[in-house]
């Protein structure tokens, strides 16, 4: 009988743990050191034209998305069509970072569906999206025009996300507001 008892108490403190950490707080939701600080420096070629490249100055001067997506990724594609409304809205400029993919089907990808992007780099390695803290994605930063990242949201955007996380930085001019 003593057998059957430390199990259930291990189990039953496990899942007393658990519910405790569910009720306090988003579990998706993953800390970013970067909010309020500069935005990591980076330079990589871009997806369509490896001679050409984009880095952190091209993002300077307004306020800007970096969207961390790659054709693998299932939610990346679930959020394009909202990437493009935004896009055609002219709301913010946005900049891709293709992140662990392969340059022909990404090229494909946004021949096919669309390109949000007034540029897309290509991160092949992966090592700038570790640098940014990406765990995985969709990811997307929001940047003001001094080059401070703002904001991070984990997973695809859509318009109710857009409203309730972004708009209002944007509007009122940093990560508080």
């Amino acid at each position: 009988m003593n057998r059957f008892i430390w199990p259930l108490v291990a189990v039953l403190a496990l899942l007393v743990f658990l519910v405790m950490g569910l009720r306090h707080g988003d579990p998706r939701a993953l800390p970013s050191p970067f909010i309020g600080k500069p935005a990591p420096e980076f330079e990589l070629p871009t997806l369509k034209n490896p001679e050409v490249s984009i880095g952190t100055k091209t993002l300077a001067g307004d306020y800007a998305l970096v969207n961390v997506w790659a054709t693998w990724c299932v939610m990346c594609r679930a959020e394009h069509p909202f990437l493009l409304e935004l896009a055609a809205n002219k709301a913010i400029p946005i900049y891709g970072i293709n992140w662990r993919d392969s340059r022909p089907e990404a090229i494909r990808w946004l021949y096919d569906l669309g390109d949000p992007y007034l540029a897309s780099a290509y991160d092949e390695d992966g090592r700038v999206g570790i640098d940014w803290g990406v765990y995985g994605a969709p990811e997307t930063f929001l940047v003001d025009p001094e080059g401070t990242v703002i904001y991070k949201h984990l997973g695809p955007l859509d318009p109710a996300i857009w409203q309730r996380e972004f708009a209002p930085r944007i509007a009122g001019g940093g990560p508080g507001q």
